[in-house]
């Protein structure tokens, strides 16, 4: 089972462990074999078992949505409403003017991030808007 090389008051040994079981232990000194009894059981140490099942593929239907997750225009920077450019229904392009933020006392143009059609305005001209608030959602 396992080998050890011992020195014990100088003395070396080659030590042998062949079986254990329960509380006796066949060992083999430099040669010579020996029982040893222990006073206490020996618990074996348990390696756990991964034990896999077969996996089977699995069908999973997933519904095909045709309705389109509107685009929020969010507020890059607190500020200040200037100038909203267009309406609920208005169809925009990419690139489009959307509305004009004043920030630090610069006026800051948002533009669409995507094509669509105006569905809301969260928003009005004059009112106080902070970082991350919906402005206009596009879908």
């Amino acid at each position: 089972m396992k080998s050890y090389k011992l020195k014990i008051n100088g003395n070396p040994y080659d030590v042998q462990i062949k079986e254990a079981k329960d509380n006796i232990i066949s060992v083999e000194v430099n040669g010579s074999s020996y029982h040893i009894e222990l006073e206490k059981e020996v618990k074996a140490t348990k390696t756990p078992v991964l034990v896999r099942s077969g996996t089977r593929p699995t069908q999973v239907e997933v519904p095909i949505t045709t309705k389109a997750v509107p685009k929020k225009i969010v507020s890059p920077l607190p500020g200040t409403i200037i100038k909203i450019r267009v309406n609920v229904g208005d169809t925009v392009k990419t690139g489009d003017p959307l509305i004009i933020l004043e920030a630090m006392k610069m006026e800051n143009t948002i533009l669409a991030e995507s094509s669509g059609k105006v569905i809301a305005i969260n928003t009005r001209e004059g009112s106080s808007v902070l970082q991350g608030d919906v402005l206009i959602e596009i879908g």
